[in-house]
């Protein structure tokens, strides 16, 4: 029964043309998952380790693919930079985001842990990132970035209060020169001076 359906569709030309539109469509779709003729289907995309890997700029066919706190950039127009003998190939392939701030380029060191870091320096590997969404075609967040964004954003509110509190503080000027003894002068005009040899 199958083989008489088979013999009637093929001798119909609409399923012909099906058959070519469709196999034309499939050797037209790029490769690369980035560049599908889906947004829907970019936006589901997630890579794993291994898959990340392939794109470490080795392999002329593909293209060179950066991660940076769960977002996997296409950054094959700066070839020159991350691919091979390039001087951020180290980023490429994998997601070396603890790297961005550490500039530990070897080993343990090119990992996305961020366990450790502080607040501040989260806020940096996230300004990184935001440089690589301005400058490149992105990829899509992991479950994770909320978690980053978040300490990112308690480092903003630190170092905020950091200025405040330095503001709060007079200026100084000091000098000291072991023969000669020191001199501290305050923002109010006071001056110390120190003898030489200490108090």
């Amino acid at each position: 029964m199958a083989t008489v359906i088979i013999k009637r569709l093929a001798k119909s030309p609409f399923v012909l043309i099906t058959v070519l539109v469709t196999l034309a469509a499939f050797s037209f779709t790029p490769r690369f998952p980035f560049k599908s003729f889906s947004n829907s289907l970019q936006q589901q995309r997630l890579f794993t380790a291994e898959e990340l890997a392939l794109y470490n700029g080795t392999d002329d066919t593909l293209p060179i693919l950066l991660g940076i706190l769960g977002s996997v950039f296409d950054v094959t127009k700066g070839k020159s930079h991350y691919g091979v003998g390039g001087g951020y190939h180290h980023f490429s392939g994998r997601d070396a985001s603890r790297a961005f701030v550490s500039g530990n380029f070897t080993g343990d060191g090119l990992t996305d842990s961020l366990r450790g870091l502080s607040s501040t320096e989260v806020k940096s590997i996230v300004e990184w990132r935001e440089f690589y969404f301005r400058s490149y075609t992105e990829g899509n967040p992991t479950k994770s970035l909320k978690g980053v964004e978040a300490k990112a954003a308690r480092g903003t509110q630190l170092l905020e209060k950091q200025k405040k509190e330095d503001a709060k503080q007079p200026s100084c000027n000091s000098r000291c020169r072991q023969e000669e003894g020191g001199e501290f002068q305050s923002a109010f005009s006071y001056t110390v001076r120190i003898a030489p040899g200490g108090i």
